[in-house]
């Protein structure tokens, strides 16, 4: 019974993919026959501006900080050593469901044109909690060439305890966990919650991490994410996740040599971090704080794609690129030998209020293409995707309304895995939340 079921599962899925496909086919067909002009209205973001070198670009400079490589080895030690992305997999608790599970007020939270050919919702309480906010998405096509991970798909998702981390109070605000998502089977998604912490007393405690989670790229054996509030980057090291032994609410050592992670079976200690190397972020000249981030491989070497995080002041927003190191012996960004990390490419852009951000450049194109995901505006349910360059900007018009509020109900962080061409993103409001993929080659048609 329990192998029909599977296969009767797994016969309907492939049918909803076929069928999802169809349908964005068909909705991107409808959207060429609408105008894609470039867009000159006031709500469109306009052409980027080149940032030269100079102060605008110092503001941009992180400095690289390593925690201390023997307090890490100390925490793994104590908490009976690292078990790595696979056994926390392997250990997987929760199921996403298909599209076909969804409910109706889930799948109108996605995209409306161009359609999403995949997506899925969460479990249980995960998909209506109002407590934590899904803030970011990678994959392992952003980790490996080979767009796996040993033999796994996996997607890792952000969220953050606390719709607004910077107005949030109590104990837990602030925090923010992982699910790895084993998408190995696109029919039967299934995900694990791990904490991220950071060592502390040598190695031989550690607390709950405080992060923003608005951007966060997975490259190689490293997940870097936003720190709270923007101000610079957490590292994570994916081979570094442990097992806490005790089921309690206390974070840390219990005391008597055990670990408790609030309730999580899994943490997952910062390895370092990138903080602004003129202090504070967000100050009037300083550097700006960093609102999400993306991979891009089409960059020599790969790059970290990074815009400012968005705030009520500002007129315009600023856009640009950190590389990474190519030495075999490092995965983190390219750093000098005072540890100071440039930005290699830098712009601003008009559009305000961006909550995702890609960078891609096409095969045999000179230039990259910027994709800025952001709110509509007032009254408005669904967001904006925006695609940029020095010439202009461009977004899919929809086929009921004539606007561009086409995207994914709340702007979430973008992916690309260029294994299979996917553009990966999120919904976040709480009962309507999705996670989901849009084929890049579909938006590019949506905007003609």
């Amino acid at each position: 019974m329990k192998q029909r079921g599977r296969h009767r599962r797994r016969r309907r899925g492939q049918a909803l993919r076929a069928t999802l496909a169809g349908t964005a086919l068909a909705l991107t067909a409808a959207a060429t026959l609408i105008s894609t002009s470039q867009a000159t209205g006031s709500n469109s973001p306009g052409g980027l501006t080149e940032l030269r070198a100079g102060p605008a670009a110092r503001h941009l400079r992180l400095h690289e900080n390593p925690a201390s490589r023997e307090s890490l080895d100390t925490l793994s030690g104590s908490m009976g050593g690292n078990v790595g992305v696979e056994g926390v997999l392997a250990d997987a608790d929760r199921t996403m469901r298909g599209t076909g599970d969804c409910s109706g007020r889930e799948r109108s939270a996605l995209p409306v044109e161009p359609a999403a050919t995949r997506a899925y919702c969460w479990d249980g309480a995960d998909a209506r909690t109002r407590a934590w906010q899904p803030r970011s998405v990678t994959t392992s096509g952003d980790a490996e060439a080979t767009g796996r991970w040993g033999t796994r798909k996996v997607i890792l998702a952000g969220w953050t305890r606390g719709a607004d981390t910077t107005a949030s109070t109590g104990r837990d605000a602030g925090f923010a966990r992982v699910a790895f998502v084993d998408a190995t089977d696109p029919d039967a998604l299934r995900y694990r919650w791990v904490l991220l912490v950071a060592p502390s007393a040598g190695g031989k405690d550690f607390t709950a991490v405080r992060a923003g989670l608005g951007g966060m790229v997975w490259y190689r054996d490293k997940l870097i994410v936003t720190a709270a509030h923007g101000k610079g980057l957490l590292v994570f090291d994916l081979h570094r996740v442990l097992r806490a032994g005790v089921a309690g609410a206390a974070v840390g050592s219990t005391g008597d040599g055990g670990f408790s992670a609030a309730g999580y079976r899994y943490v997952m200690p910062a390895v370092g971090s990138y903080d602004p190397e003129g202090g504070s972020c967000g100050r009037p000249g300083a550097a700006p704080c960093i609102g999400s981030l993306s991979l891009d491989r089409t960059t020599a070497p790969a790059s970290l794609v990074a815009t400012e995080a968005a705030t009520d002041r500002a007129e315009r927003t600023r856009v640009w690129r950190y590389p990474f190191d190519t030495a075999p012996y490092r995965t983190g960004l390219r750093a000098d030998a005072r540890g100071r990390v440039d930005a290699v490419e830098a712009y601003a852009t008009k559009g305000t209020g961006i909550s995702g951000v890609l960078s891609h450049r096409a095969a045999g194109a000179r230039e990259s293409r910027w994709y800025v995901g952001r709110p509509a505006g007032s009254g408005a349910r669904h967001a904006e995707l925006w695609r940029q360059d020095v010439d202009g900007a461009r977004a899919a018009t929809c086929t009921a309304d004539q606007s561009h509020a086409c995207w994914g109900l709340g702007p979430g962080a973008l992916s690309y895995w260029p294994q299979t061409g996917e553009l990966w993103s999120m919904t976040d409001p709480a009962a309507r939340r999705v996670l989901f993929a849009v084929p890049l080659s579909s938006v590019d048609a949506s905007v003609g």
